[in-house]
């Protein structure tokens, strides 16, 4: 099952939600004031350690940063 990121805009809590791909664009439940949060684009990035222990950008196979889409939700389409 994927994880979710949500925003709740009444109390701008952002939180995670695991749930099934079918339900991914419902609102969730904010655990902060319980309103429903609207899902939103996660973004993600990964980090190695170089030789002299320097951070260094995991290479991304020519995905262009990362980032996962919210199947049209947000006109992304």
């Amino acid at each position: 099952m994927p994880l979710y990121e949500y925003l709740c805009e009444p109390c701008n809590d952002k939180f995670e939600v695991l749930r099934t791909i079918s339900k991914g664009a419902d609102p969730a439940t904010c655990p902060t004031c319980g309103d429903n949060g609207h899902r939103v684009l996660s973004v993600f990035a990964a980090v190695s350690v170089g030789a002299n222990g320097e951070p260094v950008p995991a290479a991304m196979g020519g995905m262009g940063g990362g980032g996962a889409c919210c199947g049209g939700a947000c006109g992304c389409s």
